[in-house]
């Protein structure tokens, strides 16, 4: 078996790599080439901790595996990211264990990458004022995944700590870029051209009313029962993108717009669909577009297969007798 650490992971695959991987496992999806296997993901009861599985198979690929993993939200202060995961492979011919690959850095550039491609897709040409609402791990990911796809020339941010969203600020000013440190989600919803959230929030902090027409949002926080980032009656406005819709309405952003009545699973567009030209995208300037990226299993086993096929041909990485 094959073993990559997190530091090595990190200079296996880039943002941009990942953008590219992500968006061939949502090819395959849309042809029948790849399938996600049902979600485990669950409250463990100890430590504040949500535990999931994730599992799934690339049949043109090929891969096969999963990841299992979760969020502990008391883990900052011992040092160490919220986010803890892992991914396992598997030889698709034998079935035997062939890869571990620690998946925190890889989960958040593939996270990244699905939101960027969506952006890609949906967003006007000409976009270039990126909000912001949620600026913990994830939010430089989302950054720099926007800007492989878009000529981002100002940031606006907001989280719930004003602490965190000064360092985010910081940051993305020594990357080169303008930023505004809002104090209100209303502030950079009506200041952006496109809009990605990523909280953990069980209750909508972006509002029908704040949005303009023309923005593309992308929706990340929402993959469990319960959360919630945006007001019902804005995806219902909106021309709905998903990763994939079953996981959408059951544990996505679309699952409260839905168990209301406000939108039908037939009306959400598989992004997929939309990379293999089978479906179209932003219809006008004026259309509202989400996506509502609930994060699949093959958006990690992509990222997965390619560290490891990089790994093996540099010789990198630990192999030990499994």
């Amino acid at each position: 078996m094959l073993i990559i650490s997190e530091t090595l992971a990190q200079t296996l695959v880039s943002v941009e790599d990942a953008i590219e991987a992500v968006s061939g496992v949502f090819v395959a999806m849309a042809r029948g080439e790849a399938r996600n296997y049902p979600v485990v993901r669950e409250v463990v009861g100890h430590a504040d901790a949500v535990y999931g599985v994730k599992a799934g198979g690339d049949v043109s690929a090929p891969f096969l595996g999963l990841k299992a993993g979760g969020y502990w939200p008391h883990n900052l202060g011992r040092g160490l990211s919220n986010h803890q995961s892992s991914t396992l492979l598997f030889d698709p011919g034998t079935g035997r264990a062939a890869a571990l690959v620690s998946a925190n850095h890889l989960t958040g550039i593939r996270t990244g990458a699905a939101s960027a491609l969506a952006t890609r897709c949906l967003a006007r040409e000409n976009a270039a004022v990126l909000g912001i609402i949620g600026t913990g791990g994830q939010s430089l990911h989302q950054l720099r995944a926007t800007a492989a796809v878009r000529c981002i020339k100002r940031v606006h941010a907001w989280d719930m700590q004003p602490a965190s969203t000064a360092r985010f600020a910081d940051a993305v000013r020594a990357m080169g870029l303008d930023c505004v440190a809002e104090s209100t989600p209303e502030a950079v919803a009506r200041a952006a051209e496109i809009i990605v959230t990523v909280t953990p929030s069980q209750a909508p902090i972006l509002m029908r009313d704040w949005v303009r027409p023309g923005t593309h949002i992308s929706a990340m926080g929402a993959d469990t029962k319960g959360k919630q980032e945006l007001d019902p009656a804005l995806v219902a406005a909106a021309r709905i993108f998903v990763d994939e819709a079953a996981q959408a309405i059951s544990i996505g952003e679309c699952q409260h717009a839905h168990a209301a009545g406000l939108i039908r699973e037939a009306e959400l567009t598989p992004l997929g669909q939309v990379l293999t030209g089978a479906a179209g995208g932003r219809r006008s300037p004026e259309d509202i577009t989400l996506f509502d990226g609930t994060g699949v299993a093959l958006q990690d086993l992509a990222v997965a297969d390619l560290a490891v096929q990089r790994a093996r041909a540099t010789g990198r990485g630990i192999v030990v007798d499994y």
